[in-house]
């Protein structure tokens, strides 16, 4: 199991990283006082996935006094043999007190503080500062956008970083709907239809012999390359950018032949380039 303890200072940034890491497949607790971290992270090891990966978010917020039972927390987790690691997320003051002040948001020292961000700051760096020494990664958001935070985190905890963004390729037949959910969407209608040639009609792309069909016209060649050369050119532009999940949706009328032979075409074009790729195939059946 793996246990990464997510600390650091208010309006850093923890929700950006805590956002990336379930994208990544992290369970994420957050607001977790310190003394409850030993019992979600037996609670989980023994009821899910031996190879679960989690991540406790413990900040300010819980209050200053239990942020100081982190030595307890941490001799606990030991005891136990859990191995765990810290990362602490960080930004300067400037940009935190500029991102309190977009948001409107209160600092939950705030009311001890007298009401001074900057005062709030400085005492909360000093509670954390013993935290942040030891911490095994650190994070400084401060010239980040969502989508750079998001690259840090997939560089830091993902062994295969390409495999962060999933692509999934789809068919579908226009007259049942285009996919609400589709990034990418591709008409291929306009290519010679299988439907009209008896021995083909009730057969689908998943078969050799209407596939073959439809990739022997010039037309069908032609527009698979121009396809192809887009999808592949627009992945790693949506990977930096931070995307998630890519869907690829590609239509004919019925969503049975042309699409799937098109569909199942561009997910090899993608996987020979190293990419991680599902398919799926809407109407194949209707």
């Amino acid at each position: 199991m793996e246990l990464l303890i997510v600390t650091g200072m208010s309006g850093s940034g923890k929700s950006a990283v805590t956002d990336a890491l379930e994208d990544l497949g992290y369970f994420c607790a957050d607001n977790m006082p310190p003394a409850l971290i030993p019992t979600i992270a037996q609670f989980i090891n023994t009821s899910q996935d031996q190879n679960q990966k989690i991540a406790t978010v413990t900040d300010i917020r819980v209050g200053e006094n239990l942020l100081k039972d982190f030595k307890n927390t941490f001799e606990t987790l030991e005891k136990m043999n859990y191995r765990y690691k810290i990362l602490f997320v960080d930004a300067s003051d400037d940009v935190i007190i500029s991102r309190y002040n977009q948001t409107r948001r209160k600092h939950p020292l705030l009311e001890e503080c007298d009401g001074s961000l900057s005062v709030c700051l400085e005492h909360e760096r000093e509670i954390l500062r013993n935290i942040r020494a030891i911490a095994d990664y650190t994070i400084d958001t401060s010239k980040f956008t969502v989508a750079e935070c998001k690259h840090r985190v997939v560089d830091l905890f993902l062994e295969n970083p390409d495999s962060a963004l999933k692509i999934s390729c789809m068919s579908f037949g226009f007259k049942y709907g285009i996919p609400t959910d589709a990034d990418l969407v591709f008409d291929v209608r306009c290519l010679p239809n299988p439907f009209y040639i008896p021995e083909l009609k009730y057969h689908t792309g998943l078969e050799s012999e209407v596939c073959d069909f439809v990739m022997k016209f010039e037309q069908s060649k032609v527009l698979l390359k121009k396809i192809n050369d887009l999808v592949q050119y627009s992945v790693p532009l949506y990977r930096q950018e931070g995307k998630s999940q890519l869907i690829i949706a590609v239509g004919c009328t019925g969503g049975r032949h042309r699409s799937v032979c098109f569909a199942e075409r561009i997910k090899d074009g993608l996987v020979s380039l190293g990419n991680s790729v599902s398919i799926k195939h809407r109407d194949i059946e209707k």
